[in-house]
C-alpha cells in the first residue's frame, strides 16, 4: 500500500504538469470554437467545458508524449497559439454562414430586418442560418468530432513545437480564402435571383417610365428572398455540414 502511494505521488507532478500543458491547447481553443465558445454561452461553462476536454483528449496523448515533457516555458506559448490556430479554423466555418447570410440579405434588401437581434449583430438572414447550422453540427456529435480533431493536433503540432510562422499564415489564409468562397457559393441563389430582379425592374421601367418600380418591386424581392430561404435553406445546410466535417476531419490540411 505504502509502495503504491509512493508511485502516485511521484506520478502527481508529470500528471499535473502534463494536464496543464493538455489544457492550454483546449482551453484557447474553447474560447473561440462554435457551440461551446459562443458568447451567450456563460464563461464558467466555457471553463467546465475546457476540463472536459482536457480529461477526454490528455490521456489519448500520454503514449506519444511519454515521461519527459518539453520545456514548460516553450510549451505555455506554443500550445495556446496552436489552439487558437485551431479554433479560429473551425469559427471560420460559422463565419461561412454569417457570410453567406449577409451576401444573401443584401441581394434580396433584408439587411436590416432584426439586423441586431443578438450577440453578433447581423441580418436575420444570417442569424437564422448560423442557428440552424449550430443545431445541425451539435445533433450530429460535433463534441465527439472536436475531440477527435483536437487530438490529431498533436500528430500535426506536437508539443513543445512551435508552429512555422511562414506555413501557419499561409494556411490561415487558404483556410479565409476557402471560407469566402464557400459562403459565396451558399449565397449563389440569392445572387442570381438578385441580378434577374433587378434585370426584371430596368426593362419594366424602360416599357412603363411613368410607373412606380420600386414600389412594386421591393415587397416582391423581400417575398421572393423569404421563400427562396425556406426553399435552399434545406439544400445549403447539408453542404455546409459536409465543409465542416472535413475541415474538423483535417484542420490542418493546409499546412
Amino acid at each position: 500500500m505504502i509502495a503504491a502511494l509512493d508511485q502516485i505521488s511521484a506520478l502527481a507532478p508529470w500528471l499535473l504538469q502534463h494536464g496543464l500543458v493538455v489544457f492550454l491547447r483546449i482551453g484557447a481553443a474553447m474560447a473561440v470554437l462554435p457551440a461551446f465558445g459562443e458568447k451567450s454561452v456563460p464563461v464558467r461553462v466555457r471553463l467546465f467545458l475546457a476540463f472536459a476536454f482536457t480529461v477526454i483528449v490528455a490521456p489519448s496523448i500520454a503514449p506519444d508524449i511519454g515521461s519527459a515533457l518539453p520545456a514548460p516555458g516553450l510549451s505555455y506559448v506554443s500550445e495556446p497559439v496552436i489552439g487558437l490556430g485551431f479554433g479560429i479554423a473551425i469559427r471560420l466555418m460559422i463565419m461561412v454562414l454569417q457570410i453567406a447570410g449577409s451576401i444573401a440579405a443584401q441581394s434580396t434588401s433584408l439587411a436590416q430586418l432584426m439586423g441586431g437581434a443578438n450577440a453578433d449583430p447581423q441580418p436575420a438572414i444570417g442569424h437564422v442560418l448560423v442557428v440552424a447550422g449550430l443545431a445541425l453540427a451539435v445533433m450530429l456529435g460535433l463534441h465527439v468530432k472536436l475531440a477527435e480533431g483536437l487530438i490529431l493536433t498533436y500528430r500535426v503540432f506536437p508539443i513543445g513545437q512551435f508552429p512555422d510562422a511562414q506555413l501557419f499564415a499561409d494556411w490561415g489564409i487558404a483556410q479565409i480564402a476557402r471560407a469566402f468562397s464557400l459562403a459565396f457559393s451558399l449565397a449563389a441563389p440569392f445572387v442570381i435571383a438578385s441580378l434577374l430582379y433587378n434585370v426584371a425592374l430596368g426593362v419594366i421601367n424602360r416599357a412603363m417610365p411613368q410607373l412606380m418600380v420600386a414600389f412594386v418591386g421591393a415587397p416582391a424581392i423581400t417575398a421572393g428572398g423569404l421563400i427562396l430561404l425556406l426553399l435552399t435553406a434545406p439544400l445549403l445546410l447539408p453542404i455546409w455540414q459536409a465543409a465542416l466535417e472535413a475541415t474538423l476531419a483535417n484542420p490542418f490540411g493546409g499546412r
